[in-house]
């Protein structure tokens, strides 16, 4: 559950028009699809923030996976672009961690961002070079694509990330992999942009799907789908 409004905010850093955040919560349906995700935590709440300034923007979000007994695990990101020069290319510098089977990273690298004329269409393109530290290959390299499209007058948005990056890494059946690959486009219902609904409201309802291949600790492809609420302030 991350990058949700990563377009969004180049969108806007290269704009300086706003700031955003939201608070998510996804019901999850691992474990309920396969068997080797047994112990998986049924409910995810992630937090995003961004904030322009004059030089370029800061992005960060907060994931934390819950069981009955509390938080089961934690992850988050938090990244800069600057871009003081205008264009579609800015610098990118990031650090990612969490707890259990997540290494610390290190990124940094460009971005390239495309928005249509109305910004409700767009995408990044950021290449960066990835270091792991403590991992057995700590230098490696990480390509992210982000998209957001509204439409239906903005009472649907389809935004998302994909991911491909090398880190050697073994998954729970003893197999070496050397590269991941993760993707989770959402598709959002936006309560507040249909008639008779208050535009207070900021109420959005909707789906994430986590597409992905070696992922943490697993071997192979994986598609696991959320129902999700999300709250936009």
């Amino acid at each position: 559950m991350k990058k949700t409004i990563l377009s969004v905010i180049f969108a806007v850093c290269l704009t300086g028009m706003a700031k955003a955040q939201n608070i998510q919560l996804h019901y999850d349906l691992g474990r309920a699809l396969y068997n080797s995700l047994e112990g998986r935590p049924w409910v995810t709440t992630t937090v995003e923030m961004f904030k322009p300034d004059r030089w370029g923007s800061t992005f960060f979000f907060v994931d934390m996976d819950y069981t009955d007994k509390g938080v089961a695990s934690a992850y988050w990101e938090i990244g800069r672009e600057l871009n003081f020069w205008g264009g579609p290319f800015s610098a990118h510098v990031e650090y990612n961690g969490g707890l259990n089977y997540i290494n610390n990273a290190f990124l940094g690298g460009a971005t390239y961002t495309w928005n249509s004329t109305d910004f409700t269409r767009g995408f990044t393109l950021s290449a960066m070079y990835k270091y792991i530290p403590k991992n057995e290959k700590p230098h490696n390299f990480q390509i992210t694509g982000t998209w957001h499209v509204d439409f239906a007058g903005g009472r649907y948005s389809f935004s998302g990330f994909a991911d491909f990056w090398r880190e050697r890494h073994t998954d729970t059946d003893g197999n070496r992999h050397d590269w991941i690959f993760l993707s989770e486009p959402q598709l959002w219902v936006n309560l507040d942009k249909f008639r008779h609904v208050s535009d207070d409201l900021h109420l959005s309802v909707g789906t994430e799907w986590e597409l992905s291949t070696h992922f943490a600790t697993r071997n192979g492809f994986y598609f696991i789908p959320t129902l999700a609420m999300k709250w936009t302030f």
